[in-house]
């Protein structure tokens, strides 16, 4: 037997003992929390305790810890993709419940890479259900769609009479610090959320290099960054809405920048376009400040893993 027949029969005998590697990887992490009221407490506050109940994942996606960085109410998330980057086909889905009273603050380790498709879509899924009076937010590191990405984002957000929830979107098109252009590719979003089942806030969107959204004014004007930050928490008060209206990006690092913020009944809506997606998230940090007091009725703290 000469050695090109021994290493096909090991490759063999290796394929059967440890499966074919998939070509695409469809990644699936379910998560549950919990609220617990601890007895014989004099502060409710100090007696409620947050906490994961339940997880499971099938794939690259898992929940790295769960921490309670500002103490037990709330508890803290960081998702983690192990391979780095998304491939064309690949398929990530993440279903988050809080049951009632639950408090959840999930984010990601770094900006999420969504690779050159070549040919094949990549897609990543959310589905967040709250149960009354819970209170979840989903604040991601930024999104980064190399040239030739093809993604499909897409969220269903079903809350119950008195949940809360805020979240963030940042997306940059293409690799700045290679200066790379977005040239080929196209992303597709879809956004919807539910108050008992009714239809609050729905964002439908199809972009590619070439939409005339990316470069006209009243889109992207050029600009490689877009991001959104919602909070559907009822009606925001007039001294909070007068608060976030002040708050300014910093146009030092980004003289293109455009920004602005508007209230509705239901949801509170800011939005960035420019060229720094470090800055987006800086202008949405400012914000948060002066909302998470109003529809949390604490202050801010940061994930530890954003200062690493």
């Amino acid at each position: 037997m000469d050695d090109a027949q021994i290493k096909s029969e090991l490759t063999e005998c290796l394929a059967q003992v440890l499966g074919t590697p998939p070509r695409h990887w469809a990644a699936h992490l379910t998560l549950r929390f919990a609220h617990h009221q601890v007895a014989q407490q004099q502060d409710a506050n100090q007696g409620a305790r947050s906490f994961l109940a339940f997880k499971q994942h099938r794939g690259p996606l898992v929940l790295q810890k769960s921490l309670h960085p500002e103490g037990q109410a709330v508890c803290h998330g960081v998702i983690v993709h192990p391979p780095g980057g998304v491939a064309g086909g690949d398929a990530l889905t993440l279903e988050v419940t809080l049951e009632p009273q639950a408090h959840a603050l999930l984010t990601t380790p770094g900006a999420g890479k969504w690779y050159k498709a070549n040919g094949q879509p990549a897609s990543q899924h959310l589905h967040f259900s709250l149960a009354d009076n819970a209170c979840l937010e989903w604040l991601p590191q930024e999104n980064i769609l190399f040239d030739g990405a093809q993604v499909d984002f897409s969220a269903r957000i079903d809350l119950a009479a008195d949940a809360r929830y805020a979240a963030w979107d940042i997306v940059c098109f293409g690799r700045q610090a290679q200066q790379e252009r977005w040239q080929t590719g196209h992303m597709h979003q879809n956004l919807a959320i539910y108050r008992q089942q009714k239809l609050i806030w729905r964002e439908v969107g199809a972009l590619t290099p070439h939409s005339r959204c990316m470069q006209s004014i009243v889109g992207l004007s050029g600009n490689p960054v877009s991001a959104s930050f919602i909070v559907v928490a009822g009606t925001v008060p007039v001294e909070v809405i007068e608060a976030c209206k002040a708050v300014q990006p910093n146009l030092a690092l980004d003289l293109q920048a455009r920004y602005g913020v508007t209230a509705l009944p239901e949801v509170f809506s800011a939005r960035y376009v420019g060229q720094s997606a470090q800055t987006a998230k800086q202008y949405f940090e400012q914000l948060w400040q002066l909302l998470r007091p109003w529809y949390a009725g604490r202050e801010v703290t940061r994930p530890r893993i954003w200062n690493t």
